[in-house]
């Protein structure tokens, strides 16, 4: 505790030395070359709009509506990301004949699957959660398939020896073992879902935070971009702290070792 309270100064004067440079490039209209500040707004402008937003009914209607579809399909993608992910960690069988399809699944991007979820589903909003669901679904899925794969069988073995069946081999030591990585899957899962929920938005959406900070840009609200960007920010970074959180309570064993 005390080591984590002696890094916060570094890291605040890392962030107040990145809007530092943000103020000196876009007041003075940098160009570097290969990209420009002159278009940049400038910290007190992108204050400005966010006060503005902030005392506006528009936030609360943009935000509500992103973080329902972020956790719907989160949901979604984390209970079937974990199942799918022992399984096929834990059984050849499973492995051979689910992995092979979902592999060639997992590289296309979200913006690939907007017009294919539009086909499919009968309301946007249905649309969009899919879009959440698929951007989370891998990362949780791959991780959990990683720490099934991971558990030392020799605790299996012994287990097994003491009378254990598959429900009690998989309870007290598959699902233990691999909690970690299971964890990590999750919080990574839950930073894709932001990604990918506002590239939907921006197309399919009629509120939430994507589609005001797209509305923003063919509007040429530049600030209210900015305004967008760090909303978006802001709430995937702590939706992703709170699922560490979360994991590092269902971990206690895992984190005193790391602290160790």
């Amino acid at each position: 505790m005390t080591r984590d309270l002696t890094r916060w100064p570094l890291r605040l004067a890392s962030l107040l030395a990145c809007l530092l440079f943000w103020q000196v490039a876009a007041s003075q209209k940098l160009d570097l070359g290969l990209f420009t500040f002159t278009y940049v707004p400038t910290p007190s402008a992108v204050l400005e709009a966010a006060w503005q937003l902030l005392a506006s009914s528009a936030l609360l209607a943009h935000v509500s509506s992103s973080l329902a579809r972020v956790f719907a399909g989160y949901l979604a993608a984390a209970v079937l990301g974990v199942a799918l992910g022992l399984l096929i960690g834990r059984s050849t069988w499973a492995e051979d004949t689910l992995l092979p399809p979902l592999e060639v699944l997992r590289p296309i991007p979200a913006v690939a699957w907007i017009p294919l979820a539009i086909l499919m589903f009968p309301s946007s909003e249905l649309s969009m959660v899919f879009i959440t669901f698929t951007g989370a679904l891998f990362p949780i899925l791959l991780n959990t398939v990683h720490g099934a794969e991971a558990v030392d069988p020799r605790l299996v073995a012994s287990a097994r020896s003491l009378g254990a069946g598959r429900g009690a081999i998989l309870r007290e030591v598959v699902l233990p073992g691999a909690l970690p990585s299971i964890v990590t899957g999750l919080a990574i899962g839950m930073g894709t879902s932001w990604f990918c929920l506002v590239t939907a938005e921006m197309i399919s959406g009629q509120f939430g935070i994507g589609y005001y900070t797209w509305e923003s840009y063919t509007l040429q609200n530049y600030p209210d971009i900015i305004v967008g960007m760090l909303l978006i920010g802001v709430l995937g970074m702590g939706s992703s702290t709170l699922v560490k959180r979360l994991g590092a309570l269902a971990t206690p064993w895992y984190c005193a070792r790391r602290a160790a």
